[in-house]
């Protein structure tokens, strides 16, 4: 046993097994702590029961959850399956009734030994009937980060195997700051090691996020004009349609750019930027993602736009939902330039954008290239490469192509690769189906390293504290209508930084479908 797989606690030296890349393909509980929220409901259970239909689970997999709420069985298996979809054919429904069988719940607190001893004896009853005399457990932490480390500790005292793999997923946010992160990830360290150690951004196990290293690394003529010699900038956009609606509290407490740029976009930007990996494995690939993010400088205030929707349209601004401060500055829009500092990308500048309350809902990333050399063609618009990262998974190329006819006239079309036409067979992984079965496999690839966190925190750490008023006076977002493209200052901001509206007579055919 390595000398990594042995962990002190305040109950003593546990010894533990090595994880890395040992399967738990037998004889394993699966652990959901906060079973009765909204997280666990709507993304953990509906993400088990489809690998459970499609028989990824391990053999003999029993599910336990786990939550302060006190309800029977019978309401629980109500819960769990409250948001599941398709469930038509009989052979759905007959695998639904089996996935009650094998789910039970248990109540008890976050706090006190003695809930989580009570959790246990749970546990070695059903591991009594393991014939193999292996058990292993896996914990999902589907709770609020300001518990985070006191079930850590006592999942690890009380709860932990000792006579199979343990392994714990933790879901974002991963702290408020640099400073916040450092300590909680110190906190958890405390009891499980890296190894054992599963944080979530469910973007990394999203199709197209995934997809970003094939067409980077598997295709030679993308690879060729892949640097700064022919990309002008970068987007990569986060829209929803929808506000706060009634849960602004949380939503105030972290912001845009806490919700979805410092974790959501920044995997994104680290996945499409990031050198050639020696091979595939979790660590050659984190170690990439990990070196180019330390080329990036902390956010300046002055490459920052920051706006908060208004009513519009029939709907509430922000400050109008009651659960928001009335003189709340939080922004709900944030767009910010990033810079790379390294010899491939030097000089680009990557736009990262987010909102809530706007025209519609997309996660695209868009990269624009620069002029064709100007002589026998003038004002031609530029290729553009957009990966849609949802809805509907998509990636086009924008080219330049002579229109039909006896006249010689270039007119922008494009190369398309929509997913529910060329795929139409293929069924696409929902992303937490995709990272719950990475876990269980014990492959971290799509799973945030330790140092990864504590550089994108510093990258985006002195721009949160400027807007939380540390450092000065808090700025004061720009209002938007309820319903927009977002504020109305924002075009002048990305053609500050060399973006070129693309003609308006052109529309990719495909935005007017309505499975979009």
């Amino acid at each position: 046993m390595s000398q990594q797989a042995h962990h002190r606690t305040l109950s003593g030296t546990i010894p533990s097994m090595e994880t890395s890349h040992e399967a738990l393909t037998e004889d394993t509980i699966i652990i959901v702590l906060g079973a009765s929220g909204d997280l666990a409901k709507k993304k953990t259970y509906p993400a088990l029961f489809g690998l459970y239909r499609q028989g990824l689970l391990p053999k003999g997999v029993k599910i336990v959850g786990y939550a302060r709420t006190k309800m029977d069985d019978a309401e629980y298996h109500k819960r769990i399956t409250s948001y599941l979809k398709n469930i038509d054919s009989d052979e759905d429904k007959a695998a639904l009734e089996e996935f009650k069988k094998l789910s039970s719940y248990v109540a008890g607190g976050y706090e006190d030994d003695a809930s989580f001893q009570n959790l246990n004896k749970s546990l070695e009853a059903i591991e009594s009937t393991y014939e193999s005399g292996v058990a292993h457990r896996l914990f999902y932490l589907a709770l609020p980060p300001s518990v985070f480390i006191p079930v850590a500790h006592h999942l690890k005292v009380n709860n932990y195997s000792r006579r199979g793999i343990n392994r714990i997923i933790v879901e974002k946010p991963f702290g408020k700051d640099l400073q916040s992160c450092r300590e909680l990830l110190g906190a958890l360290k405390e009891n499980w090691t890296e190894d054992e150690t599963f944080r979530i951004d469910h973007y990394l196990g999203k199709e197209m996020v995934k997809n970003i290293l094939v067409l980077r690394f598997a295709n030679v003529a993308m690879g060729a004009a892949w640097d700064k010699n022919s990309i002008s900038n970068v987007q990569i956009t986060f829209k929803e349609p929808f506000g706060t609606e009634g849960r602004g509290g949380y939503f105030d407490e972290f912001g845009i750019i806490r919700d979805i740029l410092q974790n959501h976009l920044l995997q994104v930007l680290s996945v499409l930027t990031m050198e050639r990996p020696v091979s595939f494995s979790a660590e050659d690939i984190r170690d990439e993602k990990v070196k180019v993010l330390r080329a990036i400088p902390p956010i300046e205030a002055s490459e920052t736009l920051l706006g908060q929707y208004v009513a519009a349209n029939g709907k509430p601004g922000y400050l109008d939902d009651d659960t928001v401060p009335h003189n709340s500055v939080c922004p709900t829009f944030a767009a910010t330039t990033l810079w790379i500092h390294n010899p491939r990308w030097e000089g680009v500048p990557f736009i990262l954008k987010a909102g809530k309350a706007l025209n519609e809902a997309k996660v695209e990333v868009r990269i624009q290239f620069k002029d064709v050399t100007q002589g026998i063609f003038k004002d031609i618009s530029r290729n553009e490469l957009v990966l849609r990262i949802q809805p509907s998974e998509a990636v086009y190329l924008k080219l330049n192509a002579k229109t039909p006819g006896l006249k010689t006239r270039a007119l922008p079309t494009e190369m398309d690769l929509t997913y529910k036409r060329r795929f139409a067979d293929s069924k696409i992984p929902e992303a937490y189906e995709a990272l719950i079965l990475d876990a269980l496999k014990g492959d971290h690839s799509n799973f945030v390293r330790d140092d990864e966190l504590d550089v994108a925190w510093k990258i985006f750490t002195p721009i949160l504290h400027w807007i939380e008023g540390k450092n000065g006076p808090a700025p004061k977002p720009v209002g938007y209508p309820y319903g927009s493209r977002g504020p109305k200052e924002l075009d002048a901001f990305v053609e500050k930084y060399g973006y070129k509206r693309s003609d308006a007579a052109y529309a990719w055919p495909v935005t007017s479908l309505s499975s979009l």
